[in-house]
């Protein structure tokens, strides 16, 4: 059974390299955005599985709602700094 999940830490890596395409070649922001959160959460998965392989499930859960939270808080940031309108003020004297 550890075996079965060794081998899907392994697969999983290699479908980050999918998203990681995306963002190193994506044409908009918004591309590269979306590739960086799908990267994050295939990482969270991937740090779970290896919770399980090492028998320290309980420690790496806590690493990956941390880093769920920091993931989230960052894409919000950036989100929200990219769809701002850049109001240009006038003040006439």
């Amino acid at each position: 059974m550890d075996s079965f999940f060794l081998y899907s830490a392994v697969i999983l890596t290699a479908i980050i390299a999918v998203p990681a395409y995306r963002v190193l070649k994506g044409p908009t922001v918004f591309d590269r955005l979306v590739g960086t959160n799908a990267i994050a959460t295939k990482t969270i998965v991937l740090i779970c599985l290896i919770g399980y392989i090492f028998d320290r499930i309980g420690m790496f859960i806590d690493i990956t709602l941390a880093y769920a939270i920091l993931g989230f808080v960052g894409s919000l940031i950036i989100a929200k700094y990219f769809s701002s309108d850049k109001i240009n003020v006038r003040y006439d004297d």
